[in-house]
């Protein structure tokens, strides 16, 4: 029995036909999606509901099973009425419709609802692809829609849908990407149908348009220190190195045009050792100024805002830990916050920020861009912060990763990161390995479940104890970090 050719299927098949045969002949290779990564399903749900709301005569397909939804589509289809998930299927090829708006006396209008901000060209391939299945079904269509979140909507009160979405018209883009769609569908059907997987290289296409689950199989013989270690290198040029048999950064000959890092890089490959600018983090050191007070938030990033005065997707900070050093490689004092209940957390952070930070010595961070965007957004918000935080707080932020961004501190176990957890454990034994939460976007995930789930307060109150650790050692890492420099500079 042939194997049915699906929308999701067909965008995965212009990534990577190796990614499409095993998609569908061997799909127990995918690892199992984590909480995180279903809760970003759940978010395009949200997103894709309100956007039902524009078509209130519409009729809903979405909850029926394969067959029902096929069978009902065909009836409904007479009616003349916006469809939700309307389903079709033809010589092998299905696809469901987000929406389709019936116009004039018998043609259709495709409108695919995406919680992205913006259009994207895998969007374009995934119109085409319902376009083609569509058509073949017997739909006349008209035009093409994307219903795009709009990142300039500010929630005020019950959301309005009109204001929320942006509708984009894509015929032209459309049309253009319809030449060649047929010979693209036959050879997908034909590698999906094969008994024999298509082998392909690694190549820009593995994180383009999405990053691929099964890299740890591609990517398993690229050894470390390789080419793809070189920090801020195009991955264009990367692969032209790969490809041309320079597979490590200690074999790119001299005449390979590197910047002053990626320079470095290749040394230290060559050479072993570490990069310590004396002089960059002797500047650094010595331009704090005690207390210093070692910062680093919490945030949710909602697509459909859940508090007033925000936008989709605006980083709302529900979290921070903070460490008090009185002196250089003096005792600590910690102070944590963390909100509780549903309401928006950012007046409360905000309040316990100004009594916390005092009125002098530095405020230290990792990666300033962040933390200083939160504070200024939460000050345009709540005015009545915005004379502490101009005048007192922004001024005194001063950014740790500087000193890893700009290689006055490389070692080669960074493998080109300058990232915190990339990091740490070149200059400290400090690990998140124990911890119950380890990343970031689990810290998200966890307090917005706990937070707005029905949970038993027992389990709250557990992933609120682990959220306090998870936070704390974020800015105790910052801590042992810079004591790692002052023992670097003696």
């Amino acid at each position: 029995m042939s194997k049915l050719l699906t929308k999701s299927n067909y965008l995965t098949g212009l990534q990577c036909p190796q990614l499409l045969w095993i998609t569908k002949n061997d799909k127990y290779r995918f690892p199992k999606l984590s909480e995180v990564e279903k809760a970003k399903f759940t978010s395009g749900d949200l997103v894709g509901e309100l956007a039902k709301k524009l078509y209130p005569d519409g009729i809903d397909l979405s909850e029926l099973d394969f067959q029902n939804n096929l069978r009902r589509t065909t009836e409904n289809l007479k009616k003349r009425l916006p469809l939700f998930e309307a389903g079709f299927m033809i010589e092998g090829l299905y696809a469901r419709a987000d929406i389709l708006v019936p116009t004039g006396k018998d043609h259709w209008d495709i409108v695919e609802v995406k919680s992205a901000t913006k259009i994207k060209d895998v969007n374009i391939d995934d119109v085409s692809f319902q376009k083609y299945v569509y058509e073949k079904a017997g739909l006349k269509i008209r035009n093409y829609f994307i219903l795009h979140v709009n990142n300039q909507f500010v929630k005020n009160g019950e959301i309005e849908p009109l204001e929320f979405f942006v509708k984009a018209d894509i015929l032209e883009k459309v049309e253009e990407n319809f030449v060649d769609i047929e010979k693209r569908v036959a050879n997908m059907l034909k590698i999906i149908n094969s008994k024999e997987e298509p082998k392909c290289s690694i190549g820009v296409h593995c994180t383009k348009p999405y990053e691929c689950s099964l890299d740890f199989e591609c990517w398993k013989d690229v050894p470390e220190g390789s080419v793809f270690e070189f920090s801020r290198m195009l991955k264009k040029k990367c692969f032209e190195l790969y490809d041309s048999g320079t597979i490590k950064m200690s074999d790119v000959p001299e005449d390979i045009k590197l910047n002053d890092k990626q320079g470095i890089q290749r040394r230290l490959a060559r050479d072993g050792g570490k990069h310590v600018d004396e002089k960059e983090i002797n500047n650094f050191l010595k331009g704090l100024n005690y207390p210093v007070y070692y910062l680093d938030f919490e945030t949710i990033n909602p697509a459909v805002p859940r508090f007033n005065k925000s936008k989709p997707y605006q980083q709302i900070p529900f979290q921070y830990s903070l460490h008090i050093q009185e002196k250089a490689g003096g005792k600590l004092k910690h102070i944590s916050f963390l909100a509780e209940g549903m309401n928006d957390p950012r007046p409360m952070f905000l309040q316990s920020l100004k009594d916390k930070l005092g009125e002098a010595g530095t405020i230290l961070v990792y990666n300033q861009s962040f933390e200083i965007s939160r504070i200024k957004e939460g000050i345009m918000a709540f005015d009545e912060f915005e004379e502490w935080g101009e005048k007192n707080i922004l001024p005194r932020i001063k950014d740790l990763l500087d000193v890893f961004r700009n290689f006055w501190y490389y070692d080669s176990m960074q493998k080109g990161s300058a990232s915190i957890k990339a990091v740490l454990p070149v200059m400290s034994d400090l690990s998140y390995s124990d911890l119950d939460i380890k990343k970031g976007d689990v810290a998200s995930f966890e307090w917005e479940r706990v937070t707005f789930g029905d949970v038993e307060d027992k389990e709250r109150e557990s992933v609120y104890k682990a959220l306090e650790k998870y936070c704390e050692l974020d800015t105790l890492a910052e801590v042992e970090i810079v004591d790692a420099l002052w023992e670097v500079m003696k």
